[in-house]
């Protein structure tokens, strides 16, 4: 489906969805509700009004929660079976965003058994539907209803190189009328065929020389009032991908190596908030005994701060549990021998300025608490590329090892569970990342956060 049609369509569905949300939970709360009466359940529970407050969580972040799963991608070529595993992972984020709202807001979920009956009763609902929109979408280009006709206009070979790039669902949503090719035919005979075709819009490829020949025949759409699109393949990337953006009121042709701003991104910075906030609540105790120790055991300050490399290298203030003498700055050229790691990061093995409790909070990983508060700052996510010191981002010399910059660095990543203090080569250590961020997604994040767990607690990899 092309252009603002694809966008309204998928907004369209999402707002169905979240419907059917709202007639999931309120047909499972009825059923649970009236089930006790005919036997089906041991107790009572309270009624709807008591559990309204999950329709200001459904509605809002049900749809949010399957587009970041996929779900309204290709609807057409998946399987059930796909669709149902969106749907379960899609139940697992919305589950945790229920549960993360009852604990920070004191809320009350008190019949566990309706959450299951509503997920069942979701699940067939949304199948449903889609099988509804399939089935709609299939008959309309069979009828030929949302076909459009295009007309397309560039040199001989850079047409034949777009048609053999359209997916049999592009070729069977459009229907080239007239192919027009800029170094045979004239203006006259471009204008005659928007006269003759009536095109819905039309498409314009080639290479960078070309552009300013294909100018004269977009000033010519502009006059005749059709839509025309620019094909940018003539801008060749490895590894950004292309998008459209606009600057104040000019469009802007944008080329991103890292996520875009979309809801996954804002769901990401917001479960980081919440995360950070549950997890200072819950161990603030924690947080002063370590404290108290630090204290106890040698000088200096409780929390180290250090110039760290943010997102596009931007410093700011990181913050940890001190672990070193506080002349340790001041060792390091001596230490620089010792340095076990490649490339432009500083570690030493059994590093003398390390103090007692110190080496306890790094094989921990408990002297990281502190970087929470980077999190509610907005400064770090949970999850990302570590922040290397100033000093050491100033000393990267491969351009493509600054990439990892592009996005805002976290308290673990793919490092952090990969062996950590194991990986002596920088080169590991920014492949680990550039994996990450090419891969991203809030699916990726949680399992990055599961699996961090047992190295923490099991100290695999640290020093």
């Amino acid at each position: 489906m092309l252009g603002r049609r694809q966008k309204l369509n998928l907004q369209f569905l999402q707002i169905v969805d979240a419907f059917l949300l709202v007639a999931s939970f309120w047909s499972a709360h009825w059923f649970r509700f009236n089930g006790h009466g005919f036997g089906l359940f041991d107790s009572p529970i309270l009624p709807f009004s008591e559990f309204q407050w999950l329709l200001f969580v459904l509605i809002p972040f049900g749809p949010i929660c399957l587009h970041a799963q996929g779900f309204y991608e290709h609807a057409e070529r998946k399987t059930v079976g796909r669709s149902l595993g969106q749907l379960g992972r899609a139940a697992i984020f919305l589950g945790l965003i229920i549960a993360l709202s009852a604990y920070f807001f004191k809320l009350r979920v008190d019949s566990r058994a309706v959450m299951p009956i509503f997920a069942a009763f979701a699940t067939v609902l949304i199948l449903v539907r889609e099988w509804i929109t399939v089935g709609n979408y299939r008959r309309a280009v069979r009828s030929g209803r949302i076909r459009e006709r295009v007309l397309l206009v560039g040199t001989a070979a850079d047409m034949l190189a777009f048609r053999s790039t359209l997916t049999p669902s592009e070729i069977m949503e459009i229907e080239m009328a007239d192919d027009v090719d800029i170094t045979t035919r004239s203006m006259a005979d471009f204008v005659e065929s928007v006269h003759q075709h009536t095109p819905e819009r039309v498409i314009f490829v080639g290479s960078h020389g070309e552009l300013g020949r294909l100018q004269e025949y977009i000033g010519a759409c502009e006059t005749e009032g059709v839509e025309s699109w620019l094909s940018a393949d003539f801008m060749q990337t490895a590894i950004a991908r292309p998008d459209f953006d606009h600057f104040g009121g000019r469009p802007m042709l944008v080329f991103r190596t890292a996520p875009s701003v979309s809801w996954a991104l804002f769901l990401k910075h917001l479960f980081d908030r919440v995360i950070a906030v549950v997890i200072v609540a819950a161990f603030s105790w924690l947080f002063v005994i370590i404290a108290l120790a630090i204290k106890l055991t040698s000088k200096g300050p409780v929390i180290f701060r250090q110039a760290r490399g943010g997102k596009n290298g931007r410093p700011f203030s990181m913050f940890k549990f001190r672990t070193m003498r506080t002349d340790a700055e001041m060792q390091r050229e001596e230490l620089q021998r010792f340095n076990v790691m490649s490339g432009p990061v500083f570690k030493v093995e059994n590093d003398p300025r390390v103090t007692a409790i110190g080496r306890f909070l790094r094989k921990t990983s408990l002297d990281e608490l502190p970087q929470l508060f980077n999190v509610l700052l907005g400064d770090m996510s949970l999850v990302g590329p570590r922040p290397l010191p100033m000093y050491e981002v100033e000393r990267i010399e491969a351009t493509a090892h600054r990439r990892r910059l592009s996005m805002k660095p976290g308290i673990t990543c793919l490092w952090q569970i990969s062996g950590r203090n194991n990986v002596t080569s920088f080169d590991r250590w920014v492949a680990l990342d550039l994996e990450y961020i090419d891969n991203w997604s809030p699916l990726l994040d949680v399992r990055i956060l599961l699996k961090t767990i047992p190295v923490v607690l099991f100290g695999w990899g640290a020093k």
